[in-house]
């Protein structure tokens, strides 16, 4: 299935770990260089996809993560530093917005281990922060890293815990109750780190992907080299998503216009998507529906699809 959103560019899609047919994209006017974004809640129907809900903002939205107490809250990185926050329910506009980064908010996410509030945002002020979404201001700020933070993603095993990654090449664990310095730091690429996401089997291993076409697996107890490095994708990665049906499966995209699906024991992709005729900005996993996946890119265009690659690697 797919659906055009004319006017807008994709930059994020992520399903609802509530309802197997939704799904959110946030989304900009003139590739995110101008202009406003909208926020788009969608349902896929026995008609197609329909947009649901949609919301406009005052300028590009460029990442988007769900509650995980509350099926109809949502918050989306800003690129007037603001992350804001949106109920599904109460379809008039945001019903909070915080601006205290003082570039574009590339990343957001909710906390994986915690039935609290809490939300992480990376920004191009090369700062992280933490958000309790029932307070007022941010509850600490993590800095450190040299250049632009293009992903935060908390751990989902370890309470506190989270990984980010940055444009001064390096990836770096941190925990919440020291924001003062990470954990460890990973001189992980050569080239800048656009994306990371962590396994959803074994605590210890984060992935990453690159302006260098790569796409490395990082043990953070011994991170003196990669536990595995995927090679395929032809321009940068932009965004990587780790399966949540199976330790060994992963699913990229990139700015070569490709999804590609991955074995982690194999450095070739099993599977190269190509649909979109332009970058393709943002994917994700239905957590409900095994081997279905969602995309969107500069051209415009959703897409929702099944890959008999993630299907038949689901153990």
């Amino acid at each position: 299935m797919s659906l055009q959103i004319k006017g807008r560019h994709g930059y994020s899609v992520e399903f609802s770990p509530y309802f197997q047919h939704r799904f959110a994209c946030a989304s900009s006017q003139y590739y995110g260089i101008a202009g406003n974004g909208t926020l788009f809640i969608i349902d896929q129907t026995q008609n197609g996809l329909v947009p649901t809900v949609v919301f406009d903002w005052n300028d590009g939205l460029f990442d988007v993560t769900w509650a995980e107490n509350n099926e109809n809250v949502l918050v989306t990185a800003s690129g007037d530093g603001g992350i804001v926050v949106w109920d599904a329910s109460q379809p008039r506009g945001p019903i909070k917005a915080y601006k205290e980064h003082t570039k574009e908010v590339y990343s957001v996410h909710w906390s994986q281990t915690r039935n609290e509030n809490f939300v992480l945002s990376g920004s191009w002020d090369k700062l992280i922060k933490l958000w309790d979404i029932s307070q007022t201001q941010s509850l600490a700020t993590f800095s450190g890293h040299e250049y632009i933070v293009y992903s935060v993603r908390w751990s989902p095993h370890i309470p506190g815990c989270f990984a980010s990654a940055s444009g001064d090449q390096t990836l770096r664990i941190w925990d919440v109750r020291k924001p003062e310095f990470p954990s460890n730091v990973i001189p992980a690429h050569n080239a800048e780190i656009l994306t990371c996401d962590w396994s959803k089997y074994d605590q210890n291993i984060v992935f990453t992907g690159s302006v260098d076409c790569l796409i490395k697996g990082w043990d953070i107890r011994n991170s003196r080299g990669p536990i595995c490095q995927l090679r395929g994708h032809q321009y940068a990665v932009r965004r990587i998503k780790t399966s949540p049906f199976s330790k060994d499966l992963l699913l990229s995209c990139s700015y070569d216009f490709t999804v590609r699906t991955w074995e982690i024991t194999h450095s070739a992709p099993l599977e190269t998507i190509e649909h979109h005729t332009e970058f393709v900005y943002g994917i994700d996993h239905n957590l409900h529906n095994p081997g279905q996946i969602v995309d969107c890119g500069w051209d415009e265009m959703i897409k929702v699809y099944n890959t008999k690659s993630l299907l038949s690697g689901v153990r």
